[in-house]
């Protein structure tokens, strides 16, 4: 049976004091021009892309108490990646946790439902029983062709014969954490060709669109029909996108604008920021609209309470959507909302990436 449609909770978080942008000194080399001031404010930042918003407190952190203890010598470290749908009056959020450790087990997926955001730091996570092997990175969405919840992530597992790459699991009823199924590729990736990660699917009437980044300046597409979804009939990836980029492109349908919206993540220096490009079709071409440290489409210039600010990176988001079918739509006649990882300048320099203490945290356009 078809699930209820619930509609979208636009939650009202504590907001702290203080407005405008930042001064220099805080921003560092991500200064704001004057010059996007003014006139810029008086048109649709899908027009001018002048974005503002303003950050939440940590809504997520790790917290051993709500975590499995089957491994107190390798306590856990960060909690990321985060992709979330709202549906039967819950919010349902996957993530990337990661210990203090190396090798398998380090990284798992994983899942809590809380009704409001107050509710998330003190609910209970649960860790899904994919593969000991390397896996993150998940998206979640409902799959109406087939009335089945799907989650896509990169994965290996020597156990299983399982090379890195796309994967997904399924499962019928989205507050059954047990009953994912295990991994299985979208496709195989052919030797010699590199994978690339954070992969993502946003489907339109007639395919479904894969899109991943490769850490090069290059995202990529590749798409299959809906009727060969998940595992059959992918096209060879081709590169959709080149620019200055990162990683982490999350791509949305925009139907109050007839639009395609894709953001994807930069590096500054050491921090990180996001970029935002449109296009008219999933296979069409991608038109920047925010794209650079002067005018991102989030990063501490344009933050405006960022002089309160827990993050200087603001790093691998999710909008919340309008809905949480295949489609990722947004509706962009409400203040949009972004779930993002963030980490304070002395959190990204820790050490290694995989040092650092990642907490989520929700921005609110402006």
């Amino acid at each position: 049976m078809k699930p209820i449609q619930a509609p979208i909770c636009l939650a009202s978080l504590m907001m702290f004091a203080g407005n405008g942008f930042l001064h220099g000194q805080d921003a560092g080399s991500l200064q704001t021009p004057q010059a996007q001031q003014g006139a810029e404010a008086e048109q649709p930042p899908w027009q001018t892309g002048a974005f503002r918003w303003r950050v939440s407190p940590p809504l997520l952190a790790i917290d051993q108490q709500h975590l499995p203890d089957d491994s107190p010598e390798h306590p856990w470290l960060a909690v990321k990646d985060p992709s979330i749908i709202r549906y039967q009056g819950r919010w349902h959020c996957f993530c990337t946790l990661r210990r203090q450790q190396e090798g398998d087990g380090r990284i798992r997926i994983g899942y809590l439902s809380f009704e409001n955001w107050q509710d998330a730091q003190s609910s209970d996570w649960h860790l899904l029983q994919l593969t000991e092997g390397y896996h993150g990175a998940p998206q979640i969405f409902y799959f109406e062709p087939q009335r089945k919840w799907y989650l896509i992530y990169q994965a290996a597992d020597s156990t299983r014969n399982l090379k890195y790459g796309p994967c997904y699991s399924t499962n019928s009823d989205l507050s059954r954490p047990q009953d994912w199924t295990l991994p299985e590729p979208l496709y195989v990736v052919p030797d010699g060709v590199r994978a690339g990660l954070d992969f993502w699917v946003i489907c339109d009437d007639l395919r479904a669109h894969l899109f991943f980044t490769s850490l090069d300046g290059q995202m990529w597409r590749a798409d299959t029909d809906l009727k060969q979804f998940p595992s059959s009939g992918w096209s060879t990836p081709e590169v959709a996108l080149k620019a200055d980029i990162f990683e982490a492109s999350h791509t949305y349908r925009l139907p109050n604008l007839n639009k395609y919206f894709t953001i994807v993540e930069a590096q500054a220096g050491r921090r990180r920021y996001f970029k935002g490009y449109v296009a008219d079709r999933l296979d069409g071409k991608w038109t920047p609209i925010a794209d650079s440290q002067a005018k991102p489409l989030v990063s501490p210039v344009n933050v405006v309470n960022q002089q309160q600010s827990w993050a200087m990176s603001y790093s691998h988001g999710e909008f919340l959507r309008a809905g949480y079918d295949q489609r990722l739509e947004l509706d962009t006649t409400q203040p949009l909302q972004l779930l993002f990882q963030g980490a304070s300048d002395d959190e990204y320099q820790i050490g290694n990436y995989g040092d650092i203490p990642w907490r989520l945290g929700l921005l609110t356009q402006e």
